[in-house]
């Protein structure tokens, strides 16, 4: 059973909308997807609960902020929302039930310094514990500046960058209705659906 959890230190950079659409990936997949929300804020729970009765199922994983234990074995596939200002013994207890760590990450100088503590520490875990990592470039045009800058800050570090997936309301209008970019006809959000096709092999392997 793949547990992925989607984490940054950082708050704003896109977890929620990084964790429902993988979950909705997962489930589009056919498989018994298991969805956590560790923050307080609950983004990732409340598109379940908006999430209609005629969607692909996926169950809730009720987590709680102070303690990140083993999923309940009902399930294929599991994901985990994470909140902001993980660090320390939290930070620990996460990455100890993960398989795949995503890490969505904006390509401003800011985002990226504040998240490097928290890759230098995947990095390391990487190897000890066999953890996969990997990084998504949210909210970014790949063909600007600031999408190189991201590259060569992450290379530098030896973690791959998954995909890099733009600014577009339709990640907002779906999530309104608890759907997932793969929830929709492929042809409605062919463009986002394109700029997942690197995450979602890597989710895959």
């Amino acid at each position: 059973m793949p547990v992925v959890v989607v984490a940054n230190p950082k708050g704003g950079v896109g977890k929620s909308t990084l964790s429902t659409n993988v979950a909705g990936y997962f489930a589009s997949r056919g498989h018994r997807v298991m969805l956590g929300d560790a923050d307080r804020q609950q983004s990732s729970g409340l598109w379940l609960r908006l999430r209609s009765p005629l969607a692909r199922p996926i169950q809730t994983w009720s987590v709680s902020p102070d303690l990140i234990a083993r999923p309940p074995r009902d399930a294929t596939h599991v994901v985990l929302d994470t909140p902001a200002g993980m660090h320390g013994w939290r930070s620990k207890d996460v990455l100890k039930v993960a398989d795949k760590v995503l890490v969505p990450l904006q390509p401003s100088i800011f985002d990226i310094y504040a998240t490097r503590a928290f890759l230098d520490e995947l990095a390391e875990s990487r190897h000890v514990d066999r953890l996969q990592v990997g990084i998504v470039g949210m909210r970014v045009d790949a063909r600007t500046i600031a999408a190189d800058k991201l590259h060569e800050f992450v290379d530098g570090l030896g973690l791959p960058v998954l995909g890099y997936l733009r600014d577009t309301q339709n990640y907002i209008h779906l999530a309104a209705r608890g759907l997932s970019l793969f929830d929709v006809a492929a042809s409605r959000v062919a463009k986002d659906v394109q700029q997942w096709q690197g995450i979602c092999d890597w989710l895959d392997a």
